[in-house]
């Protein structure tokens, strides 16, 4: 099987060098790569340069159009049977591509998604920020384990379909607004078959600072809202919590201002769950350091996910009422 790669590049020349350095280092050599370059100002043109006689790889500058719109580009570029996605800031293992070949193959799949995990060379708080998109404590789970992989919705930085069901889809219909989860409920809608494959996982090496990680939050959670226009059953339970989590809390401080023992509840409640996700963490990350630090990018990941989803919620509410 031969896989064309999709990188949209918005102002990551150092990233891109990483990832490409990982594409180097790959165990399967049938891939060609298409960086699609998204009206940067700053561009990866002399990363390109240095890359182009090591490696398959094509280079495109088109205007800013979003990164959905930008895969779309690539996808119509590349030469292979199936295509893969990843984020410029994302580190591929060298066997990537051989199980993802072996997984398509035996599972008969048209599309896939993989989850993300933390190298052990990043720093406690990129590891922390893995801990928190990707715990049961926090997110459920749902970006990379799950007991029913056909249950999986791709993300951008690690998915892919075959030339025939993108030729089928057409591919993403939004820019930048939860893009790759609509897709992936179209793809299924269409017919085709998407599932998790949990062993082709990427190192995601995010360059977040904490508010640009809760500014994120805030986007995911309005964005599952715009992807709820499209399908209006993408809202489930699971993504309402963190909606319930950021108002229960706030509750919990009108109590306090009252000077209401009720208080104690919720203090007890949410503090419980914090030393939860400090002993979890810093388990899993053998750090007491990252265990700290995930409190706090846990506590704010769920509470901006939740005024994301409120206000996405409130917007289309009074986009409807205009219509």
């Amino acid at each position: 099987m031969f896989f064309s790669v999709i990188i949209p590049v918005y102002n990551r020349r150092i990233e891109i060098k990483e990832l490409l350095e990982s594409l180097l280092r790959q165990d399967y050599a049938d891939f060609e790569v298409i960086i699609v370059e998204d009206g940067s100002d700053f561009t990866c043109k002399d990363i390109y340069d240095f890359f182009k006689d090591k490696i398959q790889i094509s280079y495109h500058f088109i205007e800013n159009i979003g990164q959905g719109f930008a895969r779309n580009f690539g996808m119509k570029k590349a030469a292979g049977d199936y295509f893969v996605m990843f984020d410029s800031d994302c580190i591929i293992p060298p066997h990537y591509f051989t199980v993802l070949a072996k997984a398509l193959k035996e599972r008969k799949l048209d599309a896939h998604g993989g989850p993300d995990a933390a190298e052990e060379s990043f720093s406690a708080f990129q590891k922390a920020i893995n801990y928190s998109m990707t715990s049961f404590l926090t997110t459920g789970g749902i970006r990379g384990k799950m007991k029913d992989p056909a249950k999986y919705e791709a993300r951008g930085y690690n998915m892919g379909l075959s030339k025939r069901a993108f030729e089928a889809s057409e591919g993403f219909v939004d820019p930048n607004s939860g893009e790759d989860i609509e897709l992936s409920i179209r793809l299924k809608k269409l017919g085709f078959n998407l599932e998790l494959v949990e062993e082709a996982f990427v190192y995601h090496k995010r360059k977040n600072t904490l508010l640009s990680f809760f500014k994120q939050s805030f986007s995911f959670g309005s964005n599952r809202i715009n992807v709820s226009r499209f399908h209006p059953e993408a809202v489930k339970l699971v993504h309402i919590l963190p909606a319930i989590f950021l108002l229960g809390w706030l509750h919990g401080l009108v109590f306090l201002l009252l000077a209401s023992s009720v208080f104690l509840i919720f203090l007890i409640g949410y503090s419980a769950w914090l030393i939860l996700v400090f002993i979890d963490s810093g388990f899993r990350n053998s750090s007491i350091w990252v265990g700290l630090i995930s409190m706090i990018t846990s506590f704010g990941q769920l509470s901006f996910y939740g005024a994301g989803l409120i206000f996405g919620f409130m917007n289309k509410l009074a986009t409807e009422g205009l219509e």
